[in-house]
């Protein structure tokens, strides 16, 4: 069982109101409603606080709801001011309130070098408004494309120009919001530097912490290096023990990712639950002596603390500290606490302390896979007896993976889109592995570098890792690997929460109403997703994208669909703006041309730069067509400008009669401004795709 009784977990109860509260507060945190908030929040409190110093003149034991529904409310409350407050943008003093000349911006994490830009972000401290300094407040994320900004690191203080923008929302259906993502950290507007651009007024200016476990991290990454070869191994090392992801290739987390082991690479419970279980192994012995138990509990705490510092202090991590900090002290004096309690609590006062990490995917996986083995490992496990030794123990480890995975499902396949099928062979094999990794990794990095001795553990580590990845590359390519393009609803994942939630509960208390209710719910979230999917499949359509400066149009009958671009498959630009789109829309052939192929198709015709699909005709005018002449009027539906060609809407009109005009990305500014003013004049039906949503057209 969860509890005996709600007592024994009243953190669970008390944590659905806050997160309630936060929850509201992500769609309204406007600093308009934080002064209401305020003084309904004191004026809840006092009520509280009287009726509590007056509970029997009042007779308050008749009607205890009154107790029960102020505390909810003010703990609501305390949630939604929460966000309001922490949100950066609600503060007066924030920099992109007036405008300056220059600002004074301080790195506050690790600068990364990523394809010739080092990216990094910062907290503004000061702006120069006519060579005056004024205090500031805000996150800025900076990008400079300079070989000698790799030298920057965290604390160091430069003098920016204050040319900023704010970020750009997703512009492409079924694209990643990196605006939202962005928010989500307070992070809402970035600069781009050049060399030059920006001067190093300081260093070192940081948190000490901070600074000096960022400095050791990266001596304790440059240590794997020197007897670890394989650079993919080194990668996986750096990530699953210290939580250094930088050199992390795509391929790797593609194989961890499809395989269903990707939990390994985020440095979370798992990991600091076997140093603790190393490190009370080497104590042991302390419990013998006085007080020996409680320094003990104080020697772990510290050093599972010291490794949080190490690895960035994750919410994952700082979440597992918490939790096992809570068992040991519980422990060291003999009192049982719930594990479910220490959770709720560990939960509420990171969210206390920075509400927005209930937005992160990671904190909200590493929660519910805590939850899923706390609650339905122990009811997964008694689906089978045997009484075999090892028998029981593989069974363990499955109930354990088969519980973590169902209760990520949902929200796993809402952000990455696929189901891992094979997720239960991959979690069993990687344990062994993972647990020689870590082990021997963190031996590893406490010694001293001696020749034999380090050298065999290099040589451990690096067999074990390239082992490991060998072993999920091929299991990644087995077929039916992965179930990909899972595209959830909000309404349908939580459908599917709810279906989870009845299936336990109705395993543990075996009530009809319960398997009645899941059945409902399945058959309204498999109705809403084959009406989704019909759909889908009915519309055809002509999306005219925005990729940048590269062409995008992807024309659509059914679950077959050409792209006609100039990018290809593998390029990271098809990769955010196209294929997303695709999955969403439930595609199985992609037939991909650039503009200079022709295409004869069972749904479209494409001759030269003319493309007939179904009832709609769309004229690709490039630079081959800009000066070419008609002798009468060629009628189509969309006229679709791409490449700079030197042309003018008058000269356009006089050689096709069009319905609407589109500009895309690829195209100048200074030509596309051009244009813009000439359709306003000539009042034309136009459409510019540069920095703007795209555009979908239904052609049935």
């Amino acid at each position: 069982m969860v509890a005996n009784h709600k007592g024994e977990i009243p953190f669970i109860v008390l944590i659905i109101p806050f997160l309630l509260g936060i929850t509201l507060g992500l769609s309204f945190s406007s600093a308009t409603y934080f002064i209401w908030i305020l003084a309904l929040l004191l004026l809840l409190s006092s009520i509280f606080i009287i009726l509590n110093f007056n509970y029997a003149r009042f007779g308050l034991y008749k009607v205890r709801w009154i107790g029960g529904t102020l505390i909810t409310t003010i703990l609501f409350l305390i949630g939604w001011a929460s966000v309001i407050k922490y949100n950066e943008l609600n503060n007066a003093q924030h920099f992109s309130n007036t405008p300056a000349q220059y600002l004074i911006v301080k790195i506050n994490n690790e600068p990364n070098l990523k394809n010739g830009l080092v990216r990094f972000t910062s907290t503004v401290e000061q702006k120069v408004i006519n060579s005056k300094r004024v205090n500031t407040t805000g996150t800025l994320l900076i990008a400079i494309k300079d070989t000698t900004a790799n030298k920057l690191y965290y604390g160091d203080e430069l003098l920016i120009p204050a040319k900023y923008s704010t970020i750009d929302p997703p512009f492409n259906p079924a694209e990643f919001n990196y605006k939202k993502y962005l928010a989500n950290q307070n992070i809402y507007h970035q600069a781009f530097l050049y060399p030059k651009q920006y001067a190093v007024l300081n260093n070192n200016a940081g948190n000490p912490i901070i600074a000096y476990s960022l400095r050791l991290r990266q001596r304790l990454v440059e240590k794997f290096k020197l007897n670890m070869h394989d650079t993919s191994a080194i990668a996986v090392a750096s990530t699953l023990i210290l939580g250094y992801k930088v050199d992390l290739s795509n391929e790797v987390l593609q194989a961890y990712s499809k395989t269903g082991t990707i939990h390994i690479l985020s440095v979370s419970g798992g990991h600091v639950a076997i140093i603790y279980l190393l490190l009370n192994l080497v104590f042991g012995f302390l419990v013998r002596y006085k007080y020996g138990k409680v320094f003990k509990a104080l020697l772990i705490i510290t050093l599972i603390w010291y490794y949080s510092m190490l690895t960035g202090f994750s919410p994952a991590v700082c979440r597992a500290a918490v939790m096992i900090s809570l068992i040991i002290i519980g422990r060291a004096y003999s009192r049982y606490i719930n594990t479910l309690n220490i959770l709720a609590i560990s939960a509420f006062f990171l969210l206390l302390y920075n509400p927005l990490f209930i937005t992160d995917v990671g904190f909200q996986l590493s929660y519910l896979a805590v939850a899923g083995l706390i609650i339905f490992q122990p009811l997964v496990y008694k689906w089978l007896t045997f009484k075999n030794k090892w028998a029981d123990k593989l069974w363990t480890a499955c109930s354990v993976s088969i519980a973590a995975q169902v209760i990520t499902f949902p929200l796993s396949a809402f952000y990455f889109h696929q189901f891992p099928v094979y997720f239960l062979v991959s979690n069993l094999f990687i344990i062994i592995p993972a647990e020689i990794i870590l082990c021997a990794g963190m031996i590893y990095l406490v010694l001293p570098q001696m020749p034999i001795v380090s050298v065999s553990l290099g040589w451990v580590l690096e067999k074990s890792i390239v082992i490991m990845n060998k072993v999920l590359v091929i299991i990644e390519h087995v077929p039916f690997a992965s179930i990909s393009k899972i595209w959830l609803t909000t309404f349908e994942y939580l459908l599917a929460y709810l279906i989870i939630i009845c299936l336990f509960y109705f395993l543990f208390d075996r009530k009809k109403w319960l398997l009645q209710v899941g059945l409902i719910t399945m058959l309204i979230l498999t109705i809403s997703i084959n009406f989704k999917r019909i759909s889908a499949v009915q519309a055809d359509s002509i999306t005219f994208l925005n990729v940048k400066k590269h062409q995008g149009i992807i024309f659509k009958q059914g679950d077959k669909a050409i792209v006609l671009s100039d990018l290809n498959v593998a390029d990271k630009n098809y990769q955010y703006s196209i294929q997303p789109y695709l999955d969403s829309c439930k595609i199985a052939d992609t037939s991909i041309y650039n503009s200079r192929q022709n295409i004869n198709s069972t749904f479209l015709v494409k001759n030269n730069n003319l493309i007939q699909f179904q009832n709609k005709k769309v004229l690709l005018f490039d630079k081959q067509l800009q000066n070419k002449n008609l002798s009468h009027k060629l009628k189509v539906d969309y006229l679709y400008i791409t490449g700079n060609p030197h042309t003018s809407i008058a000269q356009l009109d006089k050689n096709y009669q069009y319905a609407s005009l589109v500009i895309d990305g690829s195209n100048m500014d200074k030509y596309i401004v051009d244009w813009e003013k000439q359709a306003k004049t000539l009042r034309i039906n136009y459409k510019i795709i540069k920095r703007n949503n795209s555009l979908v057209v239904l052609s049935n």
